[in-house]
């Protein structure tokens, strides 16, 4: 069994790894992280694992895990590994930001591969640190990685996508409250969105020549979870080109799939899927892709991620049904 450790237990990402390793067949928790909550049973915090685990929060640190899991907020990974040593063998999984980008990639000479399955599959299985993709770059980016990939982006991309409120973490802010979130709606960060670096690194690295714009407007919805994104650019072909193209770049892809029909968030709440809708209007493609942000856009693709550092199936402990009704 994979022994597993998390580190900054307490947050809404952290309660989402527990409950996938928790059913994982190939996986084990050794230990959950919190200083805040030490000596307290994780059921306390992540109240939906009462009556599936007893274990509790611990602030002491076991070094020889066989993979690590870094659920702390932004800038904060780096603080992290350097105050605190584990094992030469331990795999790390870190979920911020801190290494996504590539002059970051390389810290205390580990080398941090991003972690993005469905375009660096064979890095990744290679691996020993992963720098994990946000959420929004993870729905947006597989909405656009096609067409990078055949140097079809030519000017500006409109992107517009809309978060639950899960997406702003446990810590309470304005925007955060329930009588702001229900019944509303808002943009926030508009063109400058943190994830806009790791977009713009992997369609460079596929067309360096696109030298245009990704303007993306990112919302906050008045739902719990999920991220329903849009995107549109200027396209020369058909739509069953499009098609064709789309289906032909994740033939292999274990959870992107292409949908004839128009998509909703209940189709990929609760799993680890992404879901790619493809629209033409004159000569502009619209591309829809949906995924739940704590999964598909965290927490699912960590475990994703371990499956291919450890040579396990790519499904495995992520078949799971999504909350249809």
């Amino acid at each position: 069994m994979i022994q597993a450790g998390i580190i900054g237990g307490a947050g809404y990402t952290a309660g989402e790894l527990i409950r996938l390793l928790l059913h994982h067949p190939a996986a084990a928790i050794r230990f959950v992280y919190s200083t805040s909550n030490a000596g307290n049973p994780l059921s306390d915090v992540h109240q939906d694992l009462l009556g599936e685990t007893t274990q509790k929060f611990t602030n002491e640190i076991i070094p020889d895990v066989d993979v690590l899991f870094l659920c702390l907020g932004h800038g904060n990974s780096k603080a992290f590994l350097e105050a605190n040593t584990f094992s030469e063998h331990t795999k790390i999984i870190d979920l911020s930001n801190d290494f996504r980008l590539t002059p970051d990639a390389v810290f205390q000479e580990k080398h941090f591969v991003y972690g993005l399955p469905e375009l660096y599959k064979e890095d990744i299985e290679n691996a020993q640190y992963i720098a994990n993709p946000g959420c929004f770059a993870t729905a947006i980016q597989l909405a656009l990685l096609p067409l990078a990939e055949a140097g079809l982006l030519e000017e500006d991309i409109h992107v517009n996508a809309v978060t639950g409120a899960t997406g702003a973490g446990t810590s309470m802010s304005p925007t955060s409250h329930f009588p702001w979130r229900d019944n509303n709606f808002s943009y926030y960060k508009p063109f400058t969105h943190q994830h806009l670096g790791e977009i713009g690194q992997s369609l460079k690295q596929l067309q360096p020549s696109y030298d245009s714009d990704v303007l993306f407007m990112p919302n906050r919805g008045n739902f719990s979870r999920g991220i329903f994104a849009t995107a549109y650019t200027t396209f020369g072909k058909s739509l069953e080109e499009a098609k064709t193209l789309y289906r032909e770049f994740y033939k292999h892809a274990a959870f992107t799939t292409i949908s004839d029909k128009e998509l909703h968030l209940k189709q990929v709440v609760n799993t680890n899927k992404c879901l790619i809708h493809l629209h033409k209007h004159r000569n502009k493609l619209l591309i829809t892709s949906v995924i739940d942000n704590l999964t598909k856009g965290a927490s699912g693709q960590a475990i994703h991620n371990m499956n291919l550092i450890f040579g396990l199936e790519e499904t495995l402990g992520l078949e799971l049904k999504a909350s249809y009704f």
